[in-house]
């Protein structure tokens, strides 16, 4: 399996702080918001790593992270997306680096507890489709939300004004090589993006769609200063209780 890490788009909502910076840049109490995903997928196994990057700074992402010797890989691949999208438009340009091989793709901006490397050799074993990673929040009208039905998933519905289940699905997505023609199958949304929720509600509509729960904390970054915060206290958290252990 590859690893993608989307970390392209202009970062407004963190505004001013990426006027002069990508937002995956930022530091997240003792290393940059990039650093993060990256080990997730290192730790996971998964050494064919591709980041995808846009705006003004996508240089610096070079300067950075190089080759990505520091994280114990041969090298880090690089690809660079013009505009803000979608999630969706961004994942599609790795269909080159993908070559048919199944992904794990990350959101530059989402820090997690969980090590994923268990749900990687499951997905490797799951014949075909997608797999995503859901969490309770206290504002799933924010996120992406699935609906319930029997204990399964039937649709997901995109920032919804009531939400019909208190889980967000989390910026992590493993997809089979079929995200590609789903994705040039897309149609953009009101907000003028190929919608990353309708990539999943295909597979929905498939029936290959698996999903999980995340067990430990889960934060989405770039979304707020305060989920910026609040991704910083708990990293901060994190590294100060293994220190004590």
């Amino acid at each position: 399996m590859k690893g993608v890490v989307l970390a392209g788009g202009l970062g407004t909502r963190l505004y001013p702080l990426t006027k002069v910076t990508n937002k995956h840049l930022l530091p997240v109490y003792n290393q940059p918001m990039i650093f993060f995903p990256i080990k997730k997928l290192v730790s996971a196994g998964i050494e064919d790593i591709l980041i995808v990057t846009g705006g003004n700074n996508a240089g610096d992402f070079l300067r950075l992270l190089g080759n990505g010797k520091e994280f114990g890989l041969k090298r880090l691949h690089y690809t660079y997306q013009e505009g803000e999208t979608g999630i969706a438009a961004a994942l599609a340009l790795a269909e080159d680096f993908a070559d048919g091989d199944k992904l794990v793709v990350i959101l530059g901006d989402n820090i997690f507890e969980e090590d994923i490397k268990e749900y990687v050799e499951k997905f490797e074993k799951q014949e075909k489709g997608a797999k995503i990673f859901l969490k309770e929040v206290k504002n799933p009208e924010r996120f992406g939300v699935p609906v319930f039905e029997n204990g399964k998933i039937i649709r997901i519905e995109e920032k919804p004004e009531i939400p019909k289940s208190p889980y967000a699905v989390t910026g992590i997505y493993m997809y089979d090589n079929q995200v590609f023609d789903i994705i040039k199958t897309l149609k953009p949304s009101k907000r003028g993006e190929l919608e990353i929720t309708d990539v999943n509600n295909r597979y929905l509509e498939k029936g290959e769609l698996t999903y999980e729960i995340l067990k430990g904390w889960w934060a989405d970054a770039g979304t707020s200063f305060e989920a910026y915060y609040r991704a910083i206290s708990l990293v901060r958290e994190m590294y100060l209780k293994g220190k004590n252990e």
